[in-house]
């Protein structure tokens, strides 16, 4: 078991991060257990999200360009149980249905993010989609006229597969003007209606699609992929909000920002210097790699030396960790009206080198550590996600401390479950979000700027390269089922009450929320455990007696030739 002290000595960090002057939040002290009651400040902002390839489905409808995600999923072995996104939650026709579940929610806001391929199809501007815009369009109107106010993230992995083949993706800087183009088109169209747009969503996948090969393109360009195609991302999303600021920020009065995922890390042994310089490696490599270049101006210290420092042990004329130039970090910096904040889980870190040498070249080599959890974390799905609640407060007070207290939407925070069969009875969800809103809570009680907070998901849907086998959503989608019907899990009556009482007013009345809300879904669950009963009476109705009759008049035609025959 890993060590864990209780004494708060064993969670100092005035090493760590250059934290110590901070004056509002005491890194020295973390009580694992408590709880705080109280609740957010007046119109803070609750939500759910969703992103356009893990919902909508209709991937070949209405003109709708093929997507890197379209064809990767497309490959056998690539996806677990070979899942495709292209039926999904058909989340593009049934819009208006998820509108209603979300009014039923009281949410304020929803997240979710345009396809570039549904209304760019080759990724080339003059080239746009009527009938995908007009789909966004009607979501957009419909959100407002519920008074859901849309946050929308312009890209969210689906880039057009023409743009890879043709260029390569993000491994072209061609890649900066392209999205600029579409980002422009995007403000152009919508953005009288939309006040909040998020460039990228966690641009950090580019390890995932271009190092290791998890996730389209499905690239393994080790030491070299990931940071090219992040180099690139950072650009264009400097780009796009240079575009806004000076074409559009005066007539439509809304803000750019862009959302960034980051775990949190936690050294293993706090007397260990090399622990907790390896624990901030951790976090500037995650969040850092991308909120230094747009908060300051260029990459963190840490990456430039570690990068370099191996680029040379490999015998490179230069580091594998790109640079910008000084024109380009006065442009990229203050590029960020808000940050967005994905986070799920925390980790303990501890320095593990790495020997020199191009074969084992990564950038996960490159951070020389460790990462270690605790055996006594709940981990209730995914195989990454622990519940550790205290690291979210921890990471929001480190975006308070080294970017000068920006306003921070958090716009993804959830946790899976991983199950055969249905559940519709979350507490494993329940407790998820109970603490860690309460350490969000806290950390604006620590005076981190955050003003809104998104469920992540609204629904069930296709979890990238796990498929179907994991769901994260506050509605239960039966997949088998043509229609694709909702079912709401137990966590959203609880969620339901956190934000029609913003936040947690006192203790009994918390409890009593959450017996409730296990109770309402006992009921729910008795239908689910019939649905199987009426997928196959869909079946029955739809397949079999269609065919039953068919046979019927082939036999009687036959039947019918047989007595004229006899007659004659």
């Amino acid at each position: 078991m890993l060590p864990h002290c209780a004494a708060s000595v064993c969670h100092v960090l005035v090493l760590v991060l250059h934290l110590s002057a901070a004056e509002d939040f005491d890194w020295t002290k973390n009580n694992h257990d408590s709880f705080y009651y109280g609740t957010f400040p007046a119109g803070f902002s609750w939500g759910a999200g969703s992103s356009a390839y893990q919902t909508e489905g209709a991937w070949d409808k209405d003109g709708k360009g093929l997507s890197i995600w379209d064809v990767f999923s497309h490959k056998k072995g690539k996806i677990q149980q070979n899942d495709t996104g292209d039926s999904s939650c058909e989340g593009y026709y049934k819009f208006k249905d998820d509108t209603t579940l979300m009014k039923e929610l009281k949410l304020n806001h929803y997240r979710f993010s345009i396809s570039w391929p549904r209304i760019i199809p080759t990724g080339v501007k003059s080239e746009w989609q009527l009938l995908g815009i007009k789909y966004y369009d009607e979501l957009i109107d419909h959100l407002l006229e519920n008074k859901i106010t849309p946050i929308v993230t312009l890209y969210h992995w689906d880039l057009p597969q023409v743009l890879q083949e043709k260029y390569g993706g993000w491994q072209n800087i061609s890649m900066i003007n392209h999205f600029n183009e579409f980002a422009n088109l995007c403000f152009e169209r919508f953005g009288s209606r939309v006040k909040y747009w998020i460039t990228f969503n966690n641009p950090w996948v580019a390890v995932e699609g271009y190092e290791t090969g998890e996730h389209a393109p499905g690239l393994r360009l080790r030491g070299t992929g990931a940071y090219r195609a992040a180099h690139h991302m950072i650009k264009a999303h400097a780009k796009v909000w240079h575009t806004y600021d000076t074409q559009w920020r005066g007539k439509q009065q809304g803000l750019v920002g862009i959302s960034l995922s980051g775990d949190w890390g936690e050294p293993v042994d706090i007397s260990s210097q090399k622990d907790i310089e390896a624990a901030e490696r951790y976090v500037q490599f995650y969040l850092g790699w991308f909120a230094t270049p747009v908060f300051h101006g260029d990459y963190p210290q840490v990456m430039k030396d570690f990068v370099g420092r191996k680029s040379v042990q490999q015998g490179l004329g230069t580091s594998r960790l790109p640079s910008f130039s000084p024109q380009e970090k006065s442009y990229i910096k203050g590029t960020c009206d808000f940050l967005g904040i994905g986070h799920f889980t925390t980790r303990y870190i501890t320095h593990k080198g790495s020997p020199p040498g191009r074969s084992g070249t990564s950038y996960f080599t490159d951070r020389d550590l460790a990462e270690l959890v605790d055996p006594r974390w709940p981990d209730p799905g995914s195989e990454w996600l622990y519940s550790v609640p205290w690291g979210f407060r921890r990471l929001l007070n480190f975006v308070k401390t080294q970017y000068g207290n920006p306003m921070i939407y958090v716009t993804e925070n959830g946790v899976s479950e991983k199950m055969s069969c249905t559940e519709l009875c979350d507490e494993w969800r329940i407790q998820y979000f109970k603490d860690y809103i309460n350490e969000m809570l806290k950390a604006v009680r620590d005076g981190v700027n955050v003003k809104g907070y998104t469920a992540w998901s609204l629904l069930d849907k296709f979890e990238w390269d796990e498929g179907y086998s994991e769901r994260f959503g506050l509605y239960y989608v039966d997949f088998r089922n043509k229609n694709k019907p909702r079912y709401p899990k137990a966590s959203v009556q609880f969620y339901k009450r956190v934000i029609s009482s913003n936040g947690f007013p006192n203790q009994r009345e918390v409890e009593n929320w959450r017996r409730k809300a296990v109770e309402t879904c006992s009921s729910s669950n008795q239908l689910l455990a019939a649905d199987p009963l009426t997928s196959h009476m869909e079946m029955v109705t739809e397949i079999v007696v269609p065919t039953v009759c068919t046979l019927c008049i082939l036999l009687s035609a036959i039947f019918l030739m047989f007595l004229l025959r006899r007659k004659n």
